[in-house]
Parts: structure tokens; C-alpha cells; sequence
């Protein structure tokens, strides 16, 4: 893997609603799992973006949040390699939202395409609050106080990235201007050293004069990876590759990642909402009992029946936990109705269990002992804390609320 790349933060959050279940684990928390060995991860409990639409009762978030750190952990995030806390904990969040809301015109927020959507699916709570219509701005702040390269996503999600990408480049464009900024920037190409230096103006020039986005990647990397030159002077000469202001909140990259189909009991998107789950610690009986009933293809209604595998929710289960040959036994099995559904199901019965089993049995360790839960988050918390307050320092003073 490319040395910049591997040097860049992700970041990624979810609410805390109480336990996971497999459609979580298989549509964002396995990729995580990944992707904490391939770059620096932060990862973190929203519990302020439980309140945008829970805010009536609160009084289970605590048991939520611990809840959900455990799936975390017994899913395979691991503390020592990933910073693992909760968003409240870290209060230079809501700092930054707090400024970041000065300068965010409204309409950003109203064209936000989760925000007409959610409101007409949660028709029974009010949702005419500040907190709601700010919330994407709030995500916004979760992710810029890290100054993350990458922020894991599906496609789905890209216009929460987009937003926040605006944000960050309407905040360097108001506040990244500084008195000299371009002959601090030609002083730090030269720190550079000769063959650096020369490598930087032809790149510099290739992108602004051709819009090369290779020659700028190239340059990033380039001053990325020098090491004698100061962090002040890193920010320059990232910010002179593409204007004459210093990007104190760079824009993060949108890293889509693979997000299997992984339906619901009767056949919709697996949701808490549609209570069509099964949990990521659920009982292996209730495992086995609620594949059994699970809904299949409408055409098989007699065991003699062919159908199409296709059509089948059960079929999008296969996609994720069999192997090509089993793959390859079922479809055949359903079209010509050599097998029945039970048949069909059974190797995925046994996959299933298999993995909630493994589930369970880390998560004992957890369930045991509460006191490491709460120190793993409490050491996340603090290390996240030092990243965002570096992050808000910078802010501060580029927006003249310090004075050194």
C-alpha cells in the first residue's frame, strides 16, 4: 500500500441503539474490522446523534452504548490498533459544530436528501427541531476535528461526505488566508531540498495549469512524506497546490466500501424498525428457529415447485455465507425443484450459528467484566480527545478567538 495512504485517518460512528445485528455487521463493522489494520481508525459511539431523533427518552443510552461496544469487540475491533470512544466524551465536537454552524449557509442543510426522507419515515415523532435540521452539520464536525483522509461509506451515504468536503472548503476559503501566505510557501519549497523542491513546482504547475489530479496526488504524497519540513509549513504547501490559502480542515475522501445485500427475515432491508433481524448475539435456537421461517421465493408454494433463486431473500443470504459450490447446489436445486427451501436453507442455518456462536463466546469476556469496557472507552476518549484538540487550536486561531 501506497506510504501517504497508509498514513491517512479514517473515521466512521454509529448511534448506539442497543445491540447490533448481522445486517450491521456485514453492510459497515466487518470492513471496519479490516480496515483498522490498514490505516490509523477512529471510530466512535453517536450518541448526540441518537438525541436528533430519541431525544424524548434517554434513559437507555448508557445500556445502549455498552451494548454496542461489545458487538464492537466481539465482532474484532481491537483497541490496541483502533481508537474506540464516545462522541460525548469528546466535547471539542460540539465546539466545532458550533462554529462551523456560523458559516453554513441553511439551504446546505435543507437539500441534504436524508432530511425530507427521514422525516416523512418518522411521521410520529417531531422532528421540527435545530438539533434534526443540524445534524448533518454535527457530522460534519465529527469527521473534520480528525482531519481524516478517508471516511468509510456506502453509496448511500456519499452525500453526508459531500457536504461535509463544502463545508471544509468554505471554512479554508474564509479563514485559511494568512498575511505572506505565498512567500511563506515559496520559502517552504525550498526546505524541500533541490530535487524535492523542482519535483513540487513542475507537479504544482502540471495541475494548476492542466488539472492533472495525478500531479497533484503526486505532490500531496510528496509533501506528506517529508519529514524536515514543519507541520506549519506542510499545511502551506498543501494549500499552495491548489489556491493561496492553507487547508486547516482538509477535505476527506469518500472510501466506498462493499456493502453485501444482506436482507431481513421477510425479505426487506434487514432493520431494528421492520423487526426482521437477527441479532449479532442472538441465541443460536432463535438463529435457527427464525431461518427456518424465513421468507422465500412466492413461486415455491409446494415443495414440487421450481423457482428463481433470484427472487428469493434466502438466495441474497447464500451470496454472503456460501461457498460457490453450495452457491452453485441451491440455484440449481430451486429451479428445478430438486431441493426444498428447508433443504436450501440448512447450510445457511448451520453458517449463521457458526458465527453468532463465535460472537457470543467473545463477547462473554466483555459481559463479565463491564470495568474494561468502560477503561477501553476512557482511554479512546482521552487519545481522541488530544487529536481534536489540535484540530481546534488550528480553528481557533485561523478564526481570531485566541491570541498567540
Amino acid at each position: 500500500m501506497n506510504s501517504s495512504l497508509s498514513a491517512a485517518r479514517v473515521l466512521s460512528g454509529m448511534r448506539p441503539t442497543g445491540q447490533l445485528h448481522l445486517g450491521n455487521y456485514h453492510g459497515a463493522l466487518r470492513n471496519w474490522v479490516d480496515l483498522q489494520y490498514q490505516y490509523p481508525c477512529f471510530f466512535f459511539i453517536a450518541d448526540w446523534h441518537a438525541l436528533t431523533t430519541g431525544y424524548e427518552d434517554t434513559s437507555r443510552l448508557p445500556e445502549f452504548t455498552q451494548q454496542m461496544v461489545i458487538d464492537w469487540l466481539a465482532a474484532g475491533l481491537n483497541p490496541g490498533v483502533a481508537t474506540l470512544f464516545v462522541q460525548s466524551h469528546v466535547p471539542e465536537h460540539a465546539e466545532l459544530h458550533l462554529l462551523l454552524s456560523m458559516v453554513t449557509p441553511l439551504s446546505w442543510l435543507e437539500r441534504v436528501p436524508t432530511y425530507k426522507d427521514q422525516q416523512a419515515e418518522l411521521q410520529e415523532k417531531d422532528l421540527a427541531t435545530y438539533g434534526f435540521l443540524g445534524y448533518p452539520l454535527l457530522q460534519s464536525a465529527d469527521i473534520l476535528i480528525y482531519r481524516p483522509g478517508f471516511v468509510p461509506v456506502g453509496e448511500d451515504q456519499v452525500a453526508h461526505v459531500e457536504i461535509t468536503r463544502e463545508v471544509a472548503r468554505r471554512f479554508n476559503h474564509l479563514y485559511g488566508r494568512e498575511a505572506g501566505f505565498e512567500e511563506k510557501a515559496e520559502r517552504a519549497i525550498q526546505q524541500l531540498g533541490g530535487r524535492h523542491s523542482a519535483l513540487y513546482r513542475d507537479l504544482r504547475r502540471r495541475f494548476q495549469e492542466a488539472g492533472e489530479t495525478e500531479a497533484l496526488e503526486k505532490a500531496r504524497a510528496l509533501v506528506q512524506g517529508n519529514t524536515q519540513i514543519t507541520v506549519a509549513d506542510r499545511e502551506r504547501l498543501l494549500g499552495y497546490l491548489e489556491g493561496e490559502s492553507v487547508a486547516i480542515l482538509p477535505e476527506p475522501q469518500v472510501l466506498l466500501t462493499p456493502t453485501p445485500k444482506l436482507p431481513g427475515l421477510d425479505g426487506r432491508k434487514m432493520s431494528k424498525s421492520y423487526g426482521n433481524t437477527i441479532g449479532l448475539r442472538e441465541e443460536p435456537e432463535s438463529v435457527a428457529r427464525k431461518l427456518r421461517t424465513m421468507q422465500t421465493d412466492p413461486a415455491r408454494a409446494r415443495r414440487s415447485d421450481p423457482g428463481t433463486p433470484e427472487k428469493c431473500p434466502v438466495w441474497s443470504l447464500h451470496q454472503v455465507y456460501s461457498d460457490e459450490p453450495t452457491r452453485q447446489w441451491a440455484a440449481a436445486g430451486c429451479r428445478s425443484a430438486g431441493i426444498g427451501c428447508l433443504e436450501c436453507k440448512k447450510p445457511l442455518i448451520d453458517k449463521v450459528v457458526e458465527e453468532v456462536s463465535g460472537m457470543r463466546q467473545r463477547a462473554q469476556e466483555y459481559e463479565d467484566n463491564p470495568d474494561l469496557v468502560r477503561n477501553i472507552l476512557a482511554e479512546g476518549s482521552e487519545k481522541a480527545r488530544e487529536v481534536a484538540r489540535e484540530t481546534l487550536d488550528d480553528v481557533r486561531r485561523a478564526m481570531h478567538l485566541r491570541n498567540d
